[in-house]
């Protein structure tokens, strides 16, 4: 593809942007720059984010970003919970800390595992009713970010590395299926992330 279909491709995907994807592309930007800032807010907005991202993924074949959506929204509820939990001196209970080696490997085979069912389960998909179906990229963004939001309601610095690896694959797999503005929106979930992973090593450290 050239770079002037790319261009074009680019702007009649964003002028086709429906008022759905728009609402969600907002919230979901919102709702990680309030976890870079450590703020609750990033649940109850990201819950918006998800819950029309899960009609949208559906409608574009995205099997896999379809269930991640869901597992976004039980998370969010879950996270939501984790973070507003506070001891005897109305502290909070969670910080943010890095994971111990035993945690790595308990994260490593939990992204390995979903990679190898999402996977599996796209790849019948796309043989039985779902042509559009993209099995090895939808099944890669999508176990990182399943990893990524498990680790994000436990306050875990490395839940940044598994956002990075999410968005990068996501720009890529949204555009294709036509979702350009989605698309945009991992773009800068993408600089966030980074931005996020900067910032919660600095608070890391420091405690």
């Amino acid at each position: 593809m050239s770079p002037a279909t790319l261009y074009q491709s680019f702007i009649d995907g964003l002028l086709q942007t429906s008022a759905l994807e728009f609402i969600a592309v907002l919230a979901g930007i919102a709702s990680v720059w309030f976890s870079k800032k450590e703020q609750v807010l990033v649940y109850p907005v990201g819950l918006i984010n998800t819950t029309i991202f899960v009609y949208l993924s559906f409608k574009g074949h995205l099997l896999g970003e379809a269930s991640v959506n869901i597992y976004y929204t039980i998370m969010s509820m879950y996270g939501w919970w984790l973070w507003t939990r506070k001891n005897e001196q109305q502290e909070s209970v969670l910080h943010i800390q890095f994971s111990t080696q035993k945690e790595l490997l308990q994260q490593l085979l939990f992204f390995g595992s979903f990679y190898i069912v999402l996977y599996a389960a796209l790849y019948y998909a796309k043989a039985s009713f779902a042509e559009g179906a993209i099995p090895w990229a939808d099944a890669l963004s999508s176990a990182a970010a399943y990893t990524g939001m498990w680790l994000m309601a436990k306050k875990k610095v490395e839940s940044w590395y598994y956002w990075i690896a999410t968005n990068i694959f996501s720009i890529p797999l949204y555009f294709v299926k036509g979702y350009v503005f989605t698309s945009v929106q991992f773009a800068v979930l993408l600089a966030l992330a980074i931005a996020g992973l900067i910032a919660w090593r600095k608070k890391a450290q420091a405690a």
